[in-house]
């Protein structure tokens, strides 16, 4: 509940599509919360090999991700689920795990983890 308070203040609103990263450590606390890509009113340009670089050099064991959809409609697209299985194959190969992939729209918010897409 506080993480989806606390991303959808950051983001319901923004008029452009933002990737974040929440870098967790091996307790799940909250090394950093990064903004990786900030795109278009429909797309951001994410690249997985960037989400683990940036996990390597904070010593993540962990991450969750999240970005909005401007449009306000918060279901997942199929670019968004092949990208986060994307993110999760590479993190699996160096031990990174990803909880969750929350997608905020304005009205709402969807999670891959309790969509059963993760």
């Amino acid at each position: 509940t506080a993480l989806l308070a606390y991303v959808r203040v950051a983001l319901a609103n923004e008029p452009r599509e933002q990737f974040r990263v929440l870098f967790l450590d091996k307790k799940n606390q909250l090394i950093a919360d990064e903004t990786l890509h900030t795109g278009t009113v429909d797309h951001a340009p994410v690249y997985p090999r960037e989400v683990m670089r940036r996990a390597l050099e904070l010593s993540a064991s962990a991450l969750i991700l999240v970005h909005n959809h401007p449009s306000g409609d918060p279901q997942p697209s199929r670019a968004d689920i092949a990208l986060t299985r994307d993110i999760v194959d590479a993190g699996k190969k160096l031990n990174i795990q990803v909880h969750d992939h929350v997608i905020i729209g304005l009205n709402g918010h969807s999670s891959f983890r309790s969509m059963g897409l993760l």
